[in-house]
């Protein structure tokens, strides 16, 4: 196997692991919103969000990526709250 066979084949490997994490957030999700539904809150709350963005940040050792896994939380929390939103909507 070479050099791009092996990176492909991880990479494969990361994403199967991440859509498995994926799924499992989504869930969470889901009672996020319950909660927020059955106390009267809006599905945005810009300060946590921040505080998220941040303390994942935080995880990230090498500084060449930082831009882009704060780019990845982000969208990963819009596609949340777009998420949310589709809920709200068949109530």
């Amino acid at each position: 196997m070479n050099k791009l066979e092996e990176a492909r084949k991880n990479i494969n490997r990361i994403d199967k692991e991440m859509a498995i994490l994926f799924q499992e957030r989504m869930r969470c999700v889901e009672d996020v919103i319950e909660y927020k539904i059955e106390n009267k809150m809006k599905i945005l709350d810009s300060t946590r969000e921040k505080d998220v963005i941040e303390r994942n940040l935080s995880l990230v050792d090498n500084i060449k990526y930082k831009e882009y896994y704060r780019e990845f939380i982000q969208n990963m929390m819009d596609i949340s709250k777009k998420y949310q939103g589709e809920i709200l909507k068949k109530r």
